[in-house]
């Protein structure tokens, strides 16, 4: 790899990085609007469906991420002490965050925690990809009365 190409890799990889601290950063903060800045105006996302978690929905634009966040904040109280990020791996444009993510679903009052990994693609400071894996079956458990 040349000079030039290494010095590019490493500045996608620097803004990568900035641009997931920053989405964890808002992700704690909670406010929808805010972590939706970060997103492309298409975003290719995949969180697997499930009819008994309401949040979870296909979603291809930025508002649609909006409306997931804001469902997300309406249908269960995040468990602080139970939300863990374990590590936060980028390599060019690509992050994969992972750790545990727990919390009480409003509507139910059952408690969740399950382990969890993200996958992001960044393109010019925008998150263009956004996957997630988790303990679908716990999180729709909870959601189930």
């Amino acid at each position: 790899m040349s000079d030039a190409a290494t010095r590019s890799k490493a500045a996608t990889t620097a803004l990568t990085r900035a641009t997931v601290s920053l989405f964890l950063e808002r992700l704690g903060g909670g406010d929808p609007d805010l972590i939706t800045e970060l997103f492309a105006p298409e975003v290719d996302w995949l969180i697997a469906e499930n009819p008994a978690v309401p949040w979870i929905r296909p979603r291809r634009t930025r508002s649609d991420v909006a409306a997931h966040f804001r469902a997300l904040a309406a249908g269960r109280r995040a468990d602080p002490d139970g939300t863990a990020i374990e590590a936060v791996v980028v390599e060019g444009e690509e992050a994969m965050i992972s750790g545990f993510l727990a919390g009480t679903v409003h509507s139910t009052g059952k408690y969740f925690r399950s382990p969890f990994a993200t996958r992001l693609t960044v393109r010019g400071g925008q998150i263009t990809r956004f996957r997630v894996y988790e303990d679908s079956l716990a999180v729709a458990a909870a959601c189930t009365p």
